[in-house]
């Protein structure tokens, strides 16, 4: 199994920033055969659907969702299983939960398995 561990959220005034971290974890890692391909983040504000915020591929291309393009950055750290959002300039709507999602490769067949984080609330004050 993979767990997805977020954090960094928090309370924030509008116009400030906030870097969310997400660390997968599990024991399929310790071997070559299962590996992380696309990992991003999602939101969900109350009432509204689970949206796309950004991905971004093994490689390293990056999509973000046209709300947040020029305020939020995805990265990740391939060494470490880690993706990071560094968000600057928020702004009220920003506010929602926020998700870890990853998509692991097994290697001996191609099948891909999606994981899910727990979310880390994001509340932006205006």
């Amino acid at each position: 199994q993979v767990q997805l561990v977020e954090s960094g959220g928090g309370l924030v005034q509008a116009g400030g920033s906030l870097r969310l971290s997400c660390a997968a974890s599990g024991s399929i890692f310790s071997g070559s055969i299962f590996s992380i391909r696309g990992m991003g983040w999602y939101r969900q504000a109350p009432g509204k659907q689970r949206e796309l915020v950004a991905i971004i591929t093994g490689g390293g291309s990056e999509n973000y969702a046209e709300s947040v393009k020029g305020r939020f950055t995805i990265s990740r750290d391939n060494a470490k299983n880690m993706v990071y959002l560094q968000m600057n300039s928020l702004k009220p709507e920003d506010t929602a939960v926020y998700y870890c999602n990853a998509d692991v490769l097994r290697s001996w067949d191609y099948t891909t398995y999606e994981y899910w984080g727990q979310g880390t609330q994001v509340t932006v004050s205006s």
